[in-house]
């Protein structure tokens, strides 16, 4: 019997299973209605990240991305808070 290791596991994931590991992270859930555990949902998000690197699945469609392009007001803008290129943060408590 050949060993199976987490980096060829991945390399045989299909779209389906990396659907469903995408949706197991997401929702903390199993497709059953299982709770995962947090090693789970490290392993699970571990093996995403990996067969999206693996698979040039694109930015945007990655776990974790975050649409910059509509962030933002104009007011921010027009006051030019990112005029030298970097983004601020408020914080508000």
């Amino acid at each position: 019997m050949s060993e199976m290791t987490f980096d060829k596991m991945v390399q045989q994931m299909t779209p389906d299973i990396y659907e469903s590991l995408k949706q197991a992270v997401s929702l903390r859930k199993w497709p059953d209605g299982r709770v995962l555990s947090a090693e789970q949902v490290e392993l699970c998000l571990e093996a995403v990240i990996k067969y999206e690197a693996e698979h040039g699945v694109s930015p945007d469609q990655r776990v974790g991305y975050l649409d910059r392009t509509s962030c933002g007001s104009d007011a921010d803008s027009a006051q030019g808070s990112a005029s030298n290129g970097e983004e601020s943060l408020k914080w508000v408590n």
